[in-house]
């Protein structure tokens, strides 16, 4: 079994208030739990984007460290991109 460290940024959309930003935040803490081990999770809180993303100007921004298989972070991309208050994530191999 290979394991790597990754890390992933993950901006929710503020649009359907917090009660939704926070079940987001431990839909994908649990994925990556069953998936991995998480080394740390920083909430960046809410910020202004850099430019509008669906007509919102502002975001909720959660960044993991984790490690997993290497088959995993594809995985963890493509669920961040069918999941409805996710604007934007990226995935990254330390």
């Amino acid at each position: 079994m290979v394991t790597n460290k990754y890390e992933v940024v993950m901006v929710f959309s503020l649009k359907d208030g917090e009660e939704n930003v926070t079940a987001l935040k431990e839909k994908f803490k649990k994925l990556i739990e069953e998936n991995g081990t998480i080394e740390s999770v920083e909430e960046w809180g809410k910020r202004r984007l850099a430019y509008p993303i669906d007509d919102q100007n502002d975001a909720f921004y959660v960044l993991t460290n984790f490690e997993s298989e290497t088959s995993f972070p594809a995985e963890l991309d493509r669920v961040s991109k069918i999941t409805d208050g996710v604007l934007r994530t990226m995935v990254i191999k330390k």
